[in-house]
């Protein structure tokens, strides 16, 4: 098996043969997700039969889906034809379940193509699984034999797929190949993971849960999503591990060389490879109706073929090239994508047309460089906004410009390139929220655009000055917020936190000699833009004017004190339960804090109260609080704590706390973490947990509160246990044991009124001697009792069954309610003749109910009107004497 049509289609038959729907590839232009530019995933068209929003008429399915990466959050453009595996356009296999089968039989599935099926060396093959995810660490070992040093925790979100903010998501095991020593690099989850050695090869998704907001739920029904490159694992099953080295790419590399007359292989290797690629993506986004313009999807597309134009100009083509490589790419890949036979002549088309154009463009772009430039001389720059504009508008990337200045000793402002390309990605992401992920509201985009980042100044301060830079109502920028107004205030500065990290955001006062309002709410929008939710209380708020700020100082304390306390307690319950534990999420309010852990079953009480003493004993060590800026891979390597699905810059904050027991100086809590704290542990006052709770397999949710909240909630339990104990007259250290004798005797009194009124009943009423009659030859025990529980009424019957010795006892009881309940017993002798069953239908219907049902010996039923218990009694008479 060496081809890449034979790859993928072995890939398709082998899931046929085992029971998967083979699924057409979606087009690029997503038809369910109006969020995505282009499909970049095999599981986008299943997105809603993921989430239950569409029925399939299957449960396995199995893709060769066609995706492009070159826009939006994946957009390694740039890249490509420089290295050994980034394209713009891939195919991704995968095979899917959808509440089928989970993680055994898709890692028994995957093991068995790789190993058996492609005959990839056993020895050649490592996995890596989520840090926590022991059930598939012992799968693999399990169902590969694979040792412990050939499966590799990874604990990262690289190991964790999540659809988006909310939806499904789950743990990820992924299969890495290894190309070898000759190969730099080091294994997944080392320091040098970055090489080419290691590649990964395939990605198994368990998708076993739903990230609701605030918390993450079990799936009812698990699923299965995977996704190997077709490409990377054909560089495998053909010996490189370079994607531009397989078959399909050598055709096209082969036919570009042919053209151009340049060596395939040379000094012009990279342009070759940009061609190929970008041939790829252009032809299947035109075949799926993309055509090339100057917005959207179109200026993508637009910007991949000039790539590869340019790349044709720099090979020395003087006609254009790509529009007669397009034969070429119909041969090898038509027939696994028939839309690009039908599309074949729209294709080359679009391509000869936007080429020609481009070649014009091309003229233009060094005539405006040669106008940019007449006037500079050696030493001297060329702006950075020309040069982006040369780059995006003509296709000119940045070192094609310097390249072409270097002879006449001109350089270019990159600073200002950068600044230029930034915003240009700013307005990309206006347009594209991108990735599956729920669209930002737009106008915070233009509203960062033009006043830049807030400056958050609260670590230090709760009082500060600052300047309205914009003001929204409605969706909308507004002038100005009258009074009685709501809406919501940018600053250029301020001490407001905005809710993140699991600490809500920060309320208080914005206030000038005119104005003053009051903000409900502070949250950030974009990662660094600080939205301030007010309500003008009078006066007018308006843009450039200056405002004083004052944060709640009361709620930010117990805010702080609750955040710091999350530290302490995450700490203590990996040192209670075991280093398992990690934070899985949380909600740090002013009144109470809450987080979510991992761990399999419930916290005992014993467990819970060491927790709480452990972490009381760290606030009585009032230790001092320490803060420290540092680079992300630093502060993880130093022992920091990054907590779950948190995003980290390049530089974060490394808050400390507390003095390990037994140790001179460690600190006892270490985490990375942006969000504010008290100044030594004393503040924290006391720290009370109320309980945990379930929210999900394996992950359990713990509730606490701190200082003073903490302190009016232990005042109300020993209150209540104080009037408790004054009401038994006891001391309050006797108060559980002389409960416990009260319910003790409670119980027997209980027994012994049952009892006093079960014989109180069966003593007299009813009809005949003690209720007792003659229906024929057969005695009729037949009783209506009241103040019985209603489930004695079959410990009555035996007891009257006792008492005739032989014949049939009926037996109504009328609750408080006055619905009734109604057995029949029947001695054993006379089981053969009478059937309680039938007896107490009888005697069912006479009350309103229907049916019954029991043993021939003994049966129940009921009905809603006691009132007519005599005519059920009178009802089972008549049936006796009837049989």
């Amino acid at each position: 098996m060496s081809g890449v049509n034979e790859i993928r289609s072995t890939f398709l038959e082998f899931f046929a043969k085992n029971g998967h729907a083979v699924v057409p590839s979606s087009p690029l232009v997503p038809r369910n997700d109006p969020t995505l530019m282009f499909t970049n995933a095999g599981m986008v068209q299943f997105k809603n039969v993921f989430t239950g929003v569409e029925k399939r008429p299957y449960q396995r399915a199995v893709t060769a889906q066609k995706c492009v990466r070159a826009g939006g959050k994946h957009n390694d453009l740039d890249n490509v034809g420089y290295t050994a595996r980034h394209h713009t356009f891939f195919e991704m296999l995968g095979n899917f379940s959808f509440g089928d089968y989970f993680k055994d039989r898709a890692i028994e599935l995957a093991w068995n193509l790789i190993t058996k099926v492609y005959e990839v060396p056993e020895k050649r093959l490592l996995v890596t699984v989520y840090s926590e995810d022991d059930e598939a660490f012992g799968l693999w070992k399990k169902i590969a034999g694979l040792p412990d040093s050939r499966i590799i925790r990874i604990p990262t979100s690289d190991n964790f797929w999540a659809m988006g903010d909310t939806g499904p998501c789950g743990p990820c095991s992924e299969i890495f190949y290894d190309h070898g020593d000759h190969i730099p690099g080091g294994p997944p989850g080392s320091a040098d993971q970055d090489g080419d050695r290691f590649i990964e090869i395939w990605n198994l998704v368990f998708m076993q849960y739903e990230q609701l907001p605030g918390e993450r739920i079990a799936l009812p029904k698990p699923s299965i999503d995977t996704g190997m490159g077709l490409e990377r694992i054909s560089a495998v099953l053909q010996g490189t591990h370079d994607n531009y080295d397989i078959d399909l790419f050598r055709a096209l590399i082969r036919a570009s060389a042919e053209a151009t007359g340049v060596e395939p292989d040379g000094a012009h290797k990279a342009s070759h490879r940009v061609i190929a690629d970008h041939l790829r993506a252009s032809a299947f986004l035109v075949a799926d109706g993309v055509l090339p313009s100057n917005e959207g999807r179109g200026y993508v597309l637009r910007r991949i073929m000039r790539r590869a134009m340019r790349h044709a100009q720099l090979l020395g083509a003087r006609d254009p090239l790509m529009w007669r490589l397009v034969p070429v790419l119909v041969r090898e890949m038509g027939q696994a994508y028939p839309e690009l036979q039908r599309a074949e002549a729209l294709i080359t088309e679009t391509l000869k047309l936007e080429e020609t154009r481009f070649r014009k463009t091309l003229v233009r772009g060094l005539a405006i460089l040669d106008e940019e430039t007449a006037r500079l001389g050696p030493g001297e720059t060329l702006k950075g906004d020309v040069a982006f504009t040369l780059y995006d508008t003509y296709g000119f990337p940045l070192d094609l410009t310097q390249d072409a200045l270097k002879a006449r000793g001109i350089g270019v402002d990159t600073e200002g390139f950068q600044a230029a390309m930034e915003r240009q990605r700013e307005t990309a992401r206006a347009a594209w929220a991108g990735s599956g992920e729920a669209a930002t509201e737009t106008v915070w985009f233009a509203v960062r655009e033009k006043v830049g980042a807030t400056e958050f100044l609260g670590y230090e301060t709760e009082t500060a000055e600052g300047v309205v830079k914009a003001l929204v109502k409605d969706g909308q920028e507004v002038a100005a917020l009258e009074a009685g107004e709501s809406g919501f205030v940018v600053l250029n500065q301020t001490p407001f936190y905005g809710e993140s990290g699991g600490q809500v955001g920060d309320t208080g006062v914005m206030s000038a000699a005119e104005a003053r309002a009051r903000v409900t709410d502070t949250q950030k929008k974009l990662g660094d833009l600080f939205v301030h939710a007010v309500t003008v209380e009078h006066g007018r708020l308006k843009a450039d004017l200056p405002v004083e700020l004052a944060v709640d100082h009361d709620r930010r304390g117990a805010i702080r004190a609750n955040h710091s306390a999350t530290h302490l307690l995450h700490e203590a319950l990996r040192q209670v339960l075991g280093d398992h534990v990690a934070q899985k999420g949380s909600l740090v309010s002013p009144d109470r804090l809450r987080f979510d852990i991992s761990h399999p079953k419930p916290i005992s009480a014993e467990e819970l109260e060491k927790v709480e003493d452990i972490a009381n004993d760290i606030i009585l060590q009032n230790a001092p609080v320490v803060t420290r800026l540092m680079a992300v891979d630093e502060a993880i390597e130093s022992g920091a704590r990054a907590l779950f699905g948190e995003k980290y810059g390049d530089e974060v904050r490394v808050v400390s706390m507390g003095i390990a027991p037994g140790s001179n100086a460690a600190p006892y809590s270490v985490e990375l973490c942006g969000g504010t704290h008290v100044a030594r542990t004393g503040d924290i006052g006391l720290v009370t947990l109320l309980g945990d709770s379930a929210v999900a397999a394996g992950v359990r949710r713990i509730e606490a509160m701190t200082g003073r909240s903490a302190r009016k909630h232990t005042n109300i339990l020993a209150g209540t246990a104080k009037a408790a104990a004054a009401e038994l007259r006891a001391p309050l250290d006797e108060l559980v044991p002389r409960i416990s004798g009260l319910m003790d005797e409670r119980r027997r009194l209980e027994r012994d009124l049952a009892e006093a009124k079960k014989r109180l009943a069966m003593g007299g009423g009813g009809g005949g001697a003690d209720g007792i009659q003659t229906v024929g030859s057969t005695k009729l025990l037949a009783k209506t009792v009241h103040g019985i529980e209603l489930r004695d009424l079959k410990s009555l019957a035996d007891e009257g069954k006792k008492q005739i010795g032989s014949g049939v006892v009926a037996i109504v009881g009328v609750a408080e309610d006055g619905k009734a309940g109604l057995v029949v017993g029947v001695t054993a002798d006379l089981t053969g003749q009478f059937n309680a069953v039938d007896l107490v239908k009888k005697g069912a219907e006479a009350l309103g109910g229907k049916g019954g049902g029991g043993r021939p010996d003994m049966a129940q039923a009921g009905g809603p009107d006691g009132a007519k218990s005599d005519a059920a009694l009178k009802a089972i008479g008549e049936a006796l004497a009837a049989g």
